[in-house]
């Protein structure tokens, strides 16, 4: 199976991830076409982009949310009132459709994932994936984190509505049973997040208190023009991005109202190439397209007065001007003291045959 997501985390690259969790229903009533044709479009639109992987939810509403479960969501955007009634209405796919699925991804390259939120779904992912994601919704579900834990696999842990002590307890149960560096997923509970809520400082504090892991953002602002929450998660230390995806940000409920679309990630994915490009290696030395400069900008030893042949050569005799070419100023006590060994006229660059 591809992996992605580790061979970049490993080799210290950036991933993007879409979300497109059960938006492909939507998408599937908006074209007339079926879910797993929504679904199978949405894999291929991410791929077209450059997208690293693709992420679905796996459940069954009647093992995530009691039927009396209120919402927490934006009742502007998706009027649903009770999270059971929401998640009924999307999960229809089992374990041969998303064996489907990750078939499909497979043979175009671009990775496939999903979160469980069962353990039965947990068990038939298996084989199907190469990275586990816990939602954040799960976080303090400790028996559930124990048992994905189990197989091994490495976990990304959003830790959205969270405390410290919360994802530490989480952290050590996944270190007990997994061996695989984890990956913590900054991540704010309010969908769509406004930008004042974002808090990515909390990406470097993450990275301060949790050296060993890996730290992305999992995001729920709404797309910007200049991808500036991308590129600040970025910035702050987020290797891994994750977003909702869509193919239509207009559609009403779910999660297409705060979802990234293709053109949306085309800008993210360049907008982080871009600050690679600006940051560079950090190397402490001089760039090979600065040796130009190097050679002309800086200054040489020059003869400050005529100097005759078998003259002994003063501080006050020299002085220093552009080019490079000649000997630095920093080793001018190389040249104090020596006797000339030919006449050396006035603004002439000091060589090494001129003084012995």
């Amino acid at each position: 199976m591809i992996n992605n997501i580790r061979d970049r985390l490993e080799a210290g690259k950036f991933v993007l991830i879409a979300e497109i969790g059960v938006n492909y229903y939507d998408i599937a009533v908006e074209r007339g076409i079926s879910n797993m044709e929504a679904a199978k479009l949405m894999i291929k639109e991410a791929k077209k982009v450059g997208i690293h992987a693709v992420k679905f939810q796996t459940y069954k509403a009647g093992t995530l949310a009691a039927k009396a479960s209120p919402s927490y969501w934006d009742r502007r955007e998706e009027p649903t009132a009770s999270q059971y009634e929401l998640f009924q209405k999307f999960d229809s796919f089992g374990e041969a459709e998303y064996k489907e699925l990750a078939e499909y991804s497979e043979s175009i390259g671009i990775e496939f994932l999903s979160t469980a939120f069962d353990f039965e779904s947990a068990d038939y992912l298996e084989k199907l994936m190469n990275v586990y994601k816990i939602s954040s919704s799960d976080l303090s579900n400790l028996p559930f984190i124990e048992y994905q834990a189990k197989k091994n696999k490495p976990i990304l842990l959003s830790i959205g509505a969270s405390n410290e002590d919360e994802i530490r307890a989480a952290l050590d149960v996944i270190r007990k049973n997994n061996d695989k560096k984890p990956t913590l997923l900054h991540c704010v509970l309010e969908y769509p997040t406004p930008l004042e809520d974002a808090n990515l400082m909390k990406i470097d504090s993450l990275k301060k208190a949790f050296p060993d892991c890996y730290i992305g953002y999992s995001d729920h602002t709404k797309p910007t023009e200049d991808c500036d929450v991308a590129k600040m998660a970025y910035t702050l230390g987020a290797q891994v991005i994750e977003k909702h995806f869509t193919l239509d940000k207009t559609l009403k409920g779910n999660d297409h109202y705060h979802a990234m679309d293709p053109a949306d990630a085309i800008e993210i994915l360049h907008a982080i190439k871009r600050m690679d490009m600006i940051k560079g290696s950090g190397e402490l030395k001089a760039l090979d397209t600065e040796s130009a400069a190097r050679a002309n900008a800086r200054r040489s030893i020059v003869a400050a007065c005529d100097i005759h042949k078998g003259t002994v050569i003063t501080k006050e005799m020299l002085t220093f001007k552009r080019p490079g070419s000649g000997i630095s100023p920093s080793e001018i006590d190389r040249v104090i003291g020596k006797s000339a060994n030919i006449d050396i006229k006035d603004d002439t660059i000091i060589t090494e045959e001129m003084f012995s």
